[in-house]
């Protein structure tokens, strides 16, 4: 295929190396001659690291280079083209102008590709005399090694493009998902849930950025927490993305921003490019804070309540492990006069269980259930906690079997369902909101989220793992204990669990239940 690129910057140059090295012809062009040069000469470095790292052989990487050809004038006629791929700057009047001239150029046969990340397909289609032959064809930075790539069909696109452009995009060895063209598409879209629930657990105090971060790579096995994650994306494209899904959602609770970020977007805290973000770059930059050593006495009394039929097993499997490292924990129906009492909480707070359960609000504790076994616990004091026994609580939960390194203990401000919870609770919710408005099939969510996002598993699957049940459960519990529509369970989940289906199943739809059309 004979594929054009407008647009030779960061991920124009990406796409070309990456459609060059599966075999296709690339003409690059850009309207700055400069700029192609200047690709053309990354690619061709590109290619010459994988010749040095094994990854390919210089053979290929010849070849690879023959099939780039730099273009002088990106609306030059081009009567083989089969395929233009545009990436230009995010602004619908320059995409528009870009497309008004290849439209000019090209045969009516070429079909057109926006790499757009946030502005609406159907609507740059709207723009040209046919809007049928465009679709959109969004990559992630970088292109050769972010092997997921949203296939997005606007409203008059032709119903074989999308097929076309898969097939493309796999025969090129990376992963298409087809997703509706609504704001953020889908990998954007999928990746608030994180990102709006870490910012409004910061707006509640609840921990800091640093010790958010802990608990999503320890306890849910991200491989960065959102806060190092905005500061990687640049806080200033978070806060712009976040801004305008919510806003084409019409304002959807559970997408709301936080007040957090406009400010430090104006001061210019936008992360490593600018030096600092939510924490502090370079080479002058102080070493992270460590956490506060554990001090108290880790052979005081424990009292393990019972938990929430969400939190059972997370319990059950605390109690063995404390009981394996040697604690003293109490039986009975309640606890002693010297021991602390640790709560498992399953979207409720601490505070409430004291109340319900008459139990001492000084010594008394939450800790969640999903950080039961990993390395690290999570403690959850109350403002009425006794400074003493909380130390004393988090030297218990310290305590690790013989032979084995102490866990690491987060010490956050009681909240409805503590850090892990609600993390993984608007993760699951964002993306059961996608598959009921059928944005995108289960499959292709959990895809695109593994692929574009590096998260341990898709979102429903994660959601599957816990349990539709529990899921549902720990939902309800939210927002009960909180009255936040952003926590109000999604129609998806609410029927799986009633029914016993996996979130990851896509169902029964209507259509599957009529009979074909009686062709005449």
């Amino acid at each position: 295929m004979r594929i054009r690129i407008v647009g030779a910057g960061a991920m124009g140059r990406g796409i070309a190396q990456w459609a060059a090295t599966a075999g296709h012809t690339v003409e690059l062009s850009d309207v700055r001659k400069e700029a192609v040069a200047e690709a053309v000469d990354f690619v061709r470095s590109m290619l010459d690291r994988a010749v040095l790292k094994g990854r390919t052989s210089a053979e290929d990487r010849d070849a690879a280079l023959e099939r780039l050809v730099p273009l002088d004038d990106p609306w030059q006629p081009g009567p083989d083209v089969e395929l233009v791929v545009e990436a230009v700057r995010e602004d619908l009047d320059t995409k528009a102008e870009v497309f008004g001239k290849l439209e000019r150029a090209l045969p009516a046969t070429a079909v057109f590709a926006t790499n757009t990340s946030s502005l609406s397909v159907t609507r740059i289609a709207a723009t040209l005399r046919d809007p049928s032959r465009l679709a959109g064809l969004h990559f992630f930075n970088p292109v050769p090694l972010m092997k997921i790539v949203e296939v997005v069909p606007g409203a008059a696109t032709r119903p074989e493009i999308p097929a076309a452009l898969t097939r493309l995009v796999e025969g090129c060895g990376h992963r298409a998902v087809t997703v509706a063209d609504t704001p953020g598409f889908l990998v954007n879209h999928a990746g608030r849930g994180l990102v709006t629930e870490a910012l409004a657990l910061l707006e509640e105090t609840v921990a800091d950025p640093a010790g958010i971060d802990r608990i999503a790579r320890d306890v849910l096995g991200l491989r960065m927490g959102p806060f190092e994650l905005m500061d990687l994306t640049g806080l200033d494209v978070t806060a712009a993305v976040i801004d305008s899904i919510w806003a084409g959602f019409r304002y959807d609770d559970r997408l709301r921003p936080s007040y957090l970020t406009p400010n430090r977007v104006a001061a210019g805290l936008h992360g490593r490019k600018t030096g600092r973000g939510w924490f502090v770059y370079g080479p002058d930059a102080p070493a992270p804070a460590g956490e506060p050593p554990v001090t108290g006495d880790a052979d005081r009394p424990v009292f393990l309540a019972d938990a929430p039929a969400g939190g059972a097993a997370g319990a059950e499997a605390l109690r063995a492990a404390l009981v394996a490292a040697g604690a003293a924990v109490e039986t009975g129906a309640g606890p002693s006069e010297r021991a602390v009492v640790l709560v498992p909480t399953w979207g409720n707070t601490v505070a409430a269980e004291v109340v319900a359960r008459g139990l001492p609000a000084g010594r008394t504790f939450g800790v969640d259930p999903l950080a039961a076994t990993g390395r690290r616990r999570v403690l959850a004091v109350t403002p009425a906690a006794d400074p003493a026994a909380a130390r004393d609580a988090r030297a218990v939960l310290a305590r690790a079997a013989e032979g084995e390194e102490p866990h690491a203990v987060s010490l956050v401000r009681d909240t409805a369902g503590s850090v892990a919870q609600r993390l993984l609770a608007s993760v699951v919710s964002v993306a059961a909101s996608l598959a009921e408005r059928s944005l995108a099939t289960p499959a292709d969510i959990d895809l695109a989220v593994t692929t574009g996002l590096g998260y341990p598993a898709g979102p429903l699957a994660w959601g599957d793992r816990v349990g539709a049940g529990r899921m549902l459960d720990l939902h309800r519990a939210l927002y009960a204990s909180t009255g936040d529509p952003r926590h109000r369970p999604t129609r998806w989940v609410t029927e799986r669990a009633s029914l016993g289906l996996a979130l990851t199943d896509p169902g029964t739809s209507p259509d599957a239940c009529a009979d074909a059309p009686v062709t005449p």
